[in-house]
């Protein structure tokens, strides 16, 4: 098991040119039923895991976007593997309240 962080912006290209919103909130539904810590961001959202069950995650995110009708998805990933630093709490320590 290899702890890991995964930061995901997740851009669908939807049908007819559909507003992007509800297909991210589709997203972000799948990686809260998975149960994996995450935090929301405006522009991506981390989550903190097994890097295997990570990679799983966001497989499925892409997939749900195609089953909707996406014609295709754009995912920008950030990922570390590893290392006493994969922990969403460790990294924002010094940031108790975002600033």
């Amino acid at each position: 098991m290899t702890q890991a962080l995964l930061s995901v912006q997740i851009l669908p290209r939807t049908p007819g040119g559909n507003d992007v919103i509800p297909y991210v909130d589709r997203a972000i539904g799948i990686i809260r039923e998975s149960g994996v810590k995450y935090r929301v961001g405006p522009l991506e959202t981390t989550m903190e895991g097994d890097l295997d069950q990570l990679l799983a995650i966001l497989k499925q995110m892409n997939e749900a976007m195609l089953e909707m009708g996406c014609e295709s998805v754009l995912s920008q990933v950030k990922l570390l593997a590893g290392g006493p630093l994969a922990s969403i709490d460790k990294l924002l320590e010094k940031y108790p309240d975002g600033r």
